[in-house]
């Protein structure tokens, strides 16, 4: 069985959620509802309430005791505040070894290089606890923000893929981006 993360940096800590984190993650999701609209799918009201972040929980500690995926939060060092979002998704195994890499931050804690220092960690959880080979990540090509982090973090463009995923309710075209594990 695979640990479950508890990763620490020195601005952050980085965990699955817990249900007592659920009104954390309520107050992430109001304070940075415009910030994320231009970079997600379309959310429905309910998207915004405390029952759809219990939910969201629950559902997020089941994909990562079956080995689905990992939704991991960055909190604070005290874990008052939640900061950022780094989500190891679809994980395939077998010949594959493989998940995508989904991620966000806090309007407020952009340009701090605090992405950068949350997915190293991810990154190198996943390399090494989940032995993983491959992570995709995938970013509109107006993002110019997550080109750069990417880039900087070793990712590599593989290709381009036209109406990828319907963001803000339009089907918006993808780079496509990946890191292989420097060990394998």
């Amino acid at each position: 069985m695979i640990a479950l993360p508890y990763l620490q940096t020195a601005r952050a800590r980085i965990r699955l959620a817990e249900e007592s984190d659920a009104p954390k993650l309520l107050r992430y999701r109001l304070e940075n509802r415009e910030h994320l609209a231009s970079w997600e799918p379309l959310r429905e009201s309910a998207y915004y309430t405390l029952e759809h972040c219990l939910k969201t929980i629950v559902d997020s500690r089941d994909n990562a005791l079956q080995d689905r995926g990992y939704s991991l939060m960055a909190f604070d060092p005290t874990e008052q505040t939640m900061l950022a979002t780094c989500t190891f998704a679809n994980i395939v195994r077998g010949a594959f070894q493989a998940c995508h890499l989904g991620y966000g931050i806090a309007a407020r804690m952009q340009g701090q290089g605090l992405m950068r220092e949350v997915l190293e960690a991810g990154i190198a959880w996943a390399f090494g606890e989940l032995h993983l080979h491959r992570i995709m990540a995938n970013y509109l090509p107006r993002n110019e923000r997550s080109a750069r982090l990417l880039a900087s973090l070793g990712f590599e463009r593989e290709g381009y893929a036209k109406r990828y995923l319907q963001i803000a309710g339009t089907w918006e075209d993808h780079i496509l981006t990946a890191l292989i594990c420097p060990e394998g």
